[in-house]
């Protein structure tokens, strides 16, 4: 097999060799790494990568918006995790294994609420990229003041439809609290809006309680778990 021939992943789907366009730290251990694009995709959908196509890839979300030359992704450097340090380490020029977009959580222009978390915003910045922010409600979680990754393009975009739930600090314009207890304070939700979940598992379940609570219908929550 030559070093750009296609390999197969357990999935099924393709993996082909992709050179690295750019590699950027946004916040600390926070990267994202631009790479050649081969495909299109829609504002939501992920792609698997991997360091080598003998090694199982890992799933991320697309960062950038349908327009945009490059493809990038955004992920949190864990130390000794099998692949984010070796990301973290690379260089324009070098090279990935990428499979081609796929994936059902997938942005829409009718109104909606983004619900995020961590680097949970990656789908969500697609969507914004991609021109999907009217009718878009953002709510936004994290430990720290600096942990709302994107927030400049998000609050430039949004306004007031832009929440940020910060658990473990305070400042300007920040909710001091965690999602799910903004969520809780509010006396009601809309209910013809679908509502669209990214970032852990905990957050997930959480948060899905507390929409369900609020008497927001099943078939209107969908949600992408990060790992």
């Amino acid at each position: 097999m030559s070093p750009d021939s296609p390999s197969t992943w357990p999935h099924g789907r393709a993996l082909v060799r992709t050179r690295v366009l750019s590699r950027r730290e946004i916040a600390p251990q926070v990267h994202v790494l631009g790479l050649e694009r081969h495909a299109e995709f829609k504002p939501g959908q992920v792609v698997a990568v991997t360091r080598s196509p003998d090694l199982p890839p890992r799933l991320y979300s697309i960062a950038s918006g349908v327009s945009e030359p490059a493809l990038e992704i955004l992920f949190d450097r864990k130390p000794g995790g099998e692949l984010t340090p070796w990301l973290a380490g690379l260089e324009p020029g070098d090279a990935v294994w990428i499979s081609a977009p796929f994936g059902e959580f997938i942005g829409e222009a009718d109104p909606a609420w983004w619900i995020a978390t961590g680097t949970g915003i990656a789908p969500f910045v697609s969507m914004l990229r991609s021109g999907l922010a009217p009718g878009k409600t953002l709510l936004h979680g994290a430990r720290s003041p600096a942990g709302f990754l994107f927030q400049d393009e998000f609050a430039a975009a949004l306004d007031d439809r832009y929440i940020r739930c910060c658990s473990g600090g305070t400042g300007s314009g920040l909710y001091n609290g965690r999602l799910t207890a903004w969520l809780a304070g509010q006396p009601a939700l809309p209910d013809n809006v679908r509502f669209m979940l990214c970032g852990s598992s905990e957050m997930v379940v959480a948060v899905r309680e507390r929409l369900f609570e609020k008497r927001v219908a099943y078939d209107n929550v969908s949600a992408e778990i990060y790992f």
